[in-house]
């Protein structure tokens, strides 16, 4: 029994924002009902990589849900979402805004229909302001708000951030949004609307960027692997690899200093306080840096752990894959799909003490489960499905 036990979500989405917010909330018990275009379905089913003609990237975003092909572009396939959203309790989409509207499956009809529904559209760039009806993809959202401009080598050219976090963002907001707006219908009985942008959540990641600006009037330019305003906070090499450290306060440093032989130096005040490492920095990393070669990383991980100096080597995915704390901590996952055989995946990363969240079914094949659903919820029969399909509605 997940948290989410028992509610229904009816997912419009497609790619990656939408299936990941869906996801989660399938991870943590909700039963989802993916709306697929026929013959098709969502864009990702034909991403690569595949793995016995299945596609990777779909059945990694799309576990724990149920696949009901339905065409929206045909009255029936409309009279039938209608027919879901009287019985379900949350619907999310990830058109570009208008798109719903203009199928008439818009909020406001949908909330006639059904006036607890709480509807989650997620979209490049909302349902207001100027921007709203274009397109766009992550790396749009990443170049328009603002992550790449302090994002790559120092002095270098902006970088695109590896992890499509534009969609991934998107999806966690989405999924905070609809679980806040479901509490307070569980306060007040009322649904509405959860709008979420892609640029707004990049927006909202810039952390300490938009600080920096406003308090120094001075545009934040890419700086590498090295912190912002906080040092040591970064990379080193050492005699094999390299390792990050991360010496996060006055109290970090004066055991980082203990442990790497950095003791003439530890009280100096130009790098007692971090503010004055920050200022000295140019002249404190090659005194750091000279230490740190004279180890292997595993051994400056023993030493720095022992110290209780914040530390890790970079890992490769493959690394991550095999790492004894990920593997502890069920967060790499492995899923048997019946097209594709085995599938590892990232595991669930909301750890419940007494509703823990599970994967409990690989991603479906597209319509696997028009007859059950159909069944389950309209109690339709084995012939009346036929004559759908064969009308080209499922």
């Amino acid at each position: 029994m997940g948290p989410l036990e028992g509610l229904k979500v009816l997912d419009l989405t497609r790619v990656l924002a939408g299936p990941y917010c869906t996801m989660m909330l399938g991870d943590l018990g909700a039963e989802i009902i993916k709306i697929e275009v026929p013959v098709k379905g969502d864009d990702s089913r034909h991403f690569g990589p595949y793995q016995h003609g299945e596609s990777a990237y779909f059945m990694s975003l799309n576990r724990n849900k149920k696949s009901v092909t339905l065409n929206l572009k045909t009255e029936r396939g409309k009279a039938l979402l209608k027919s879901f959203v009287e019985k379900v309790d949350v619907i999310v989409e990830n058109f570009r805004p208008g798109t719903m509207e203009k199928l008439g499956l818009g909020y406001d009809v949908l909330k006639e229909i059904n006036p607890n529904i709480i509807y989650a559209a997620s979209s490049g760039f909302g349902h207001s302001g100027p921007y709203s009806t274009r397109p766009a993809y992550d790396g749009v959202v990443q170049a328009m708000g603002g992550i790449m401009s302090i994002t790559g080598p120092e002095n270098g050219e902006p970088t695109r951030v590896g992890p499509s976090i534009g969609d991934i963002g998107a999806g966690l907001f989405t999924a905070i949004g609809v679980l806040a707006a479901l509490n307070h219908r569980n306060n007040t009985g009322i649904g509405q609307k959860v709008d979420v942008a892609m640029l707004d959540c990049q927006v909202a990641m810039l952390e300490n960027a938009i600080a920096r600006y406003v308090t120094t009037n001075e545009v934040p330019r890419p700086s590498g692997n090295k912190h912002s305003s906080i040092a040591p906070f970064e990379p080193f090499d050492t005699n094999d690899t390299k390792i990050v450290v991360a010496v996060g306060n006055d109290q970090i440093w004066k055991r980082f200093c203990e442990v790497a032989d950095l003791m003439d130096i530890v009280d100096d005040p130009k790098y007692s306080t971090n503010p004055q490492r920050h200022l000295n920095y140019d002249e404190m990393r090659p005194r750091i840096a000279d230490k740190m070669k004279m180890k292997s990383t595993k051994e400056w991980q023993k030493i720095l752990d022992d110290a209780g100096v914040p530390n890790g080597p970079i890992n490769t995915i493959k690394d991550v894959l095999e790492d004894e704390q990920v593997i502890a901590r069920d967060m790499i996952i492995e899923v048997d799909h019946p097209i594709a055989g085995k599938l590892k995946m990232a595991g669930v990363a909301i750890k419940l003490s007494e509703t823990p969240g599970e994967i409990n079914a690989p991603a479906p094949i597209l319509g696997q489960h028009n007859f059950e659903i159909l069944k389950q919820y309209f109690e339709y029969t084995d012939e009346e499905i036929e004559i759908l399909i064969a009308e080209g509605v499922l």
